[in-house]
């Protein structure tokens, strides 16, 4: 018995996923100072509270970065 290698050649599209069923879009805030972060939430306002009371308790920590998490979908086109 030899193996074999199939190659399926074709055009594949990607594309946000919006089927019902498709993961829910992410947020969540990180200090860029120590690395502390939020929460992930569907609610992009969870993060932004938490950077106000991150520097709030951190007067020296002004920069943050936003991590959104997208899900996506790909499939080859007849």
């Amino acid at each position: 018995m030899t193996a074999r290698t199939v190659f399926l050649f074709g055009t594949w599209t990607l594309a946000p996923d919006q089927e019902p069923d498709a993961e829910p879009i992410t947020y969540a805030m990180q200090c860029a100072v120590c690395g502390a972060g939020s929460e992930s939430s569907e609610d992009a306002a969870v993060g932004q509270r938490w950077t106000f009371q991150h520097v709030g308790r951190n007067p020296s920590h002004h920069t943050f970065r936003e991590s959104i998490t997208r899900p996506w979908r790909a499939w080859m086109q007849p």
